[in-house]
């Protein structure tokens, strides 16, 4: 079974299950929050998610460039705990690019928000968020490999 991500302060999943388990988790915290704690969150939410559901493959988008600085630092720290959680678990993970995954659910690799979630909607998923649809894009791809 394979675990899609679209790693971000607000995380899309798809679980490869019949039918396909997909939707978002809010990671950013509050103000209160100490500065890890999103990453404590994510890799409480991945040991609950693998007890449940026993995936053995996680496939994740690949972000080379953010336009904010935060953002990297986040996503950086968010790909550090989801590799050290497979390495742990000896769950194999791959990366696909953000351009690769967006030619395969729409057919251009520069699409927009709006038309990955257009996208997902016309195979049939309820989605309400672009990172729900973005992780059903990932699984989609992964299983083609």
């Amino acid at each position: 079974m394979i675990l899609a991500l679209d790693l971000g302060a607000r995380t899309g999943f798809a679980l490869d299950t019949d039918p396909v388990t997909f939707g978002a988790i809010d990671l950013s915290g509050t103000r209160f929050s100490g500065g890890g704690f999103r990453f404590v969150q994510f890799r409480r939410w991945l040991d609950e998610t693998w007890m449940q559901y026993a995936f053995d493959e996680v496939a994740f988008e690949e972000v080379h460039r953010h336009a904010a600085t935060a953002a990297a630092h986040a996503y950086g720290g968010y790909l550090a705990t989801l590799q050290c959680f497979c390495e742990e678990k000896g769950i194999p993970y791959h990366s696909y690019g953000v351009g690769a995954i967006k030619k395969h659910a729409t057919g251009q690799g520069n699409a927009k928000k709006e038309a990955m979630v257009a996208a997902a909607k016309a195979l049939g998923f309820a989605v309400t968020d672009d990172n729900a649809a973005d992780a059903i894009h990932i699984l989609r791809l992964a299983k083609t490999r």
